[in-house]
């Protein structure tokens, strides 16, 4: 069985949202185009409690951007986003997500953020969503989303360790940074993810 994951199209990152990425939500009409070509679509959301530790508004004295230290992991300080039940968490209603069979939440603990829709970045609790994918019998995974160098890309790491053949719709996906996605990018490759 083949599976679509659609990665964080939510509205705080496109076009107008807290965290919003450039042409974020040119992707969106190809993402439902392709729909129909798949067996099994899974969505992941961020999904953050207002006391986030990712956010910069819950370290005083610093600034979105900075990097501190939480539980021995670099954590970026991001603005306010994808606030659990908010407008900005939810899916832009462009997104044809009626299609969707699953939705994974991930960053839902506030003490560690999670960029891979399959664990937390320090590795300690499971999303779920490998367990979901076997008892589906998925064997093969396309992804889009966003963005490349984030979320998309630890997803897509954790995806091969799990065991699923994967790959990645380059179209179906939107960069913040072109230097750290084209990094991101050629970080696939080299460990087996076909990049189309």
């Amino acid at each position: 069985m083949k599976a679509l994951i659609i990665i964080d199209v939510q509205n705080d990152f496109l076009p107008g949202g807290s965290l919003e990425v450039k042409d974020g939500d040119k992707i969106i009409t190809l993402i439902n185009k392709i729909m129909d070509n798949y067996g099994h679509i899974i969505a992941t959301k961020d999904w953050h409690p207002l006391n986030h530790v990712s956010f910069a508004s819950n370290h005083p004295g610093k600034n979105i951007g900075d990097v501190v230290k939480v539980n021995n992991l670099d954590q970026i300080l991001w603005p306010e986003h994808c606030i659990q039940k908010s407008k900005g968490s939810d899916f832009p209603l462009n997104l044809d997500f009626k299609a969707i069979n699953k939705i994974i939440y991930k960053g839902t603990n506030s003490q560690i953020d999670s960029y891979s829709g399959f664990y937390d970045n320090g590795k300690i609790r499971s999303t779920g969503l490998s367990n979901y994918l076997k008892v589906n019998n998925v064997t093969s995974i396309d992804y889009v989303g966003l963005v490349t160098e984030y979320c998309v890309k630890f997803t897509v790491f954790d995806s091969i360790e799990e065991g699923f053949k994967s790959r990645v719709i380059l179209k179906g996906i939107q960069v913040i940074n072109l230097e750290e996605s084209k990094k991101a990018l050629k970080e696939m490759k080299s460990k087996g993810i076909d990049l189309l």
